[in-house]
């Protein structure tokens, strides 16, 4: 394989795409989306194509998406010195006026130097010219804490990108065409609301080298608040391809943000209040999916929250149409939407009750009880869909032994509920341990340490191995404690990204941390003081000021916090 090999590749995945987005390449404003993960992998991310869509709607902008190539098309790109290259006109990154990345998920964060470097635009933001790319970045991570990354990245939207990445690619523009200078360009990108500049924010640390909070910036604002969009318009698939992990779907995001109050959950804090789109627009994306011949992925915090979730699957079954459901709840599953997916071919019906004990989902308001599960068993399993697999949480605050054999109880009766309706299929546990996420009111708490468990997961399997009609899947707890160090980590580890980046990725570090004087055990197992200054602190979800630490409180008191409704003003989100 040779450098023309790998522009034949991406020239092949762009002529088999079938896409809404007509580019003009040779547009004034040329940005690179970048998704730091494959083809394969990004292309099924729907914010990336809601972010395409509305950069090529603009008139003097044309984007164009990157993608981390396969392990042995990297080492061709090393081999030949060829610049990583984008996929619709196999531009180089560094020919790029602006370069946006879509971070989603913190495994991902060591993709990002390593794509920089093959792009051939410098790491570092303090590295940059006035000749290189402004480098961007949005997504979930960027919205919680972009502190572990953010010494790559000279501007940072905070919150949900529609309306907001125009505001800032006109910045940019307007910036270049009067002849501005880099930094002053990216300095003024801190006017926009929403948009936080990492350079103008200097980490302080005491003498014990911890954390105390930022030196400010002149005229930088001492809080960034978050951006939020109305669903006013569609969200969904733009650029079908069979080539990824969802090829035979075509996304429709049903709704966005989640009002559950389930306490570990940062999209449900980060993302409030809820909003739901209109049947009509949903109907309308379905019609598109029909003359594609694709599935219909649905896509929201929980489907069978939709309102008229029951209309809006009948439609789809009416026209002879599959379809799945990203997410579903046990206590608002309905009928209609568990035959449609038995309809739609599906074999497995996906829950996540967290937990096994009622006792912990009420510590972490997870607002099911185990009646909800057995009717979704039940329902599940007389509509023909003969396997269903539960998600678990393992390491929850104030969990016990007890909380343990809950789980292994509640595996054995859900299994014995399937067979009471004449279900042979199978029962997947799929545990993986508790990670504290920012902007939850367990962002202060110890992780459980690794080795207590490991000890739990394997007592679960143990427990639980000679029932053949149930199966454990276990996350790598090594990977989970990774996440643990980066989502809740300061700036001091981008210099350890950059230098696993370049060795053998996420398998380094350790070493690295070890290297840099850090230590992951610490930053996991250490518990934060609610007076702490935390790197996320200067963030502005729109809560307010002590929300999360009484939802702490009610957490350890067991107290239930009910939904978001019309009208509510308890968090703060909607004054």
């Amino acid at each position: 394989m040779n450098r023309k090999d790998l522009m034949d590749r991406l020239q092949e995945l762009y002529e088999n795409e079938d896409s809404r987005i007509t580019i003009n390449p040779h547009s004034s404003q040329r940005v690179a989306l970048v998704y730091p993960n494959t083809y394969f992998v990004g292309m099924s991310n729907l914010g990336l194509h809601i972010i395409y869509k509305e950069i090529n709607d603009q008139p003097d902008s044309v984007c164009e998406r990157i993608f981390l190539p396969e392990k042995k098309e990297l080492e061709v790109y090393d081999k030949t010195k060829t610049p990583l290259m984008s996929v619709e006109t196999q531009r180089p990154m560094h020919q790029f006026d602006v370069v946006a990345f879509d971070v989603t998920f913190e495994m991902d964060y060591f993709h990002i130097p390593l794509m920089l470097k093959q792009g051939r635009v410098p790491i570092m933001s303090t590295d940059r010219t006035d000749f290189d790319p402004i480098v961007i970045a949005g997504g979930p991570c960027a919205t919680f804490n972009p502190e572990p990354f953010a010494d790559f990245i000279d501007a940072c939207i905070i919150g949900e990108g529609e309306g907001l990445v125009t505001a800032v690619l006109n910045r940019i523009r307007e910036g270049r065409s009067n002849g501005e200078s880099r930094e002053s360009i990216i300095a003024s990108l801190a006017a926009i609301a929403g948009v936080y500049v990492p350079a103008l924010y200097t980490p302080q640390f005491d003498e014990d080298e911890q954390f105390v909070g930022y030196h400010i910036a002149e005229g930088a604002p001492h809080t960034i608040y978050r951006h939020f969009q109305p669903l006013t318009s569609g969200g969904e698939t733009v650029i079908a391809t069979d080539f990824t992990e969802f090829g035979a779907m075509y996304i429709i995001e049903v709704a966005r943000g989640c009002g559950r109050h389930c306490r570990f959950c940062m999209a449900g804090y980060c993302f409030r209040v809820p909003r739901v789109r209109p049947l009509d627009i949903l109907k309308e994306g379905v019609d598109r999916a029909e003359k594609l011949g694709k599935k219909v992925g649905l896509m929201g915090a929980a489907i069978s929250d939709y309102p008229e979730v029951d209309e809006l699957v009948t439609y789809i079954r009416s026209k002879g149409m599959r379809y799945s459901c990203a997410s579903l709840r046990a206590d608002s599953l309905t009928q209609a939407v568990v035959d449609g997916l038995a309809d739609s071919g599906q074999k497995t019906i996906t829950i996540a009750p967290e937990t096994g004990s009622e006792r912990l989902r009420r510590v972490i308001n997870k607002g099911i009880s185990e009646e909800n599960l057995r009717t979704a068993a039940q329902l599940s399993a007389k509509s023909g869909i003969q396997h269903m697999r539960l998600y678990i949480m393992i390491g929850l605050p104030t969990e016990t032994d007890e909380d343990i054999d809950a789980i292994i109880g509640l595996a054995e009766r859900t299994q014995a509920h399937m067979a009471e309706v004449g279900c042979k299929g199978r029962l997947t546990l799929s545990i993986n341990p508790f990670i504290p996420k920012p902007f939850t009111p367990f962002q202060w708490m110890a992780m459980e340490s690794q080795k207590s468990v490991e000890k739990k997961l394997q007592y679960i399997k143990k427990s639980l191995q000679k029932n053949r009609r149930i199966e454990v899947l276990v996350e790598s707890p090594k990977e989970a404690y990774i996440q643990g160090v980066l989502s809740r980590g300061d700036r001091r580890l981008g210099k350890v990204i950059a230098a696993c980046a370049m060795d053998k990725g996420s398998k380094s570090f350790k070493t690295e941390m070890k290297a840099a004087g850090l230590d992951m055990d610490v930053l996991n197992y250490r518990e934060r003081d609610f007076n702490e200054y935390l790197p996320w602190s200067h963030l502005n979800m729109g809560l307010h000021e002590g929300y999360l630490e009484s939802e702490w409180q009610r957490s350890m008191d067991e107290a239930y916090t009910p939904p978001c409704v019309d009208g509510c003003k308890r968090c703060g989100v909607c004054k």
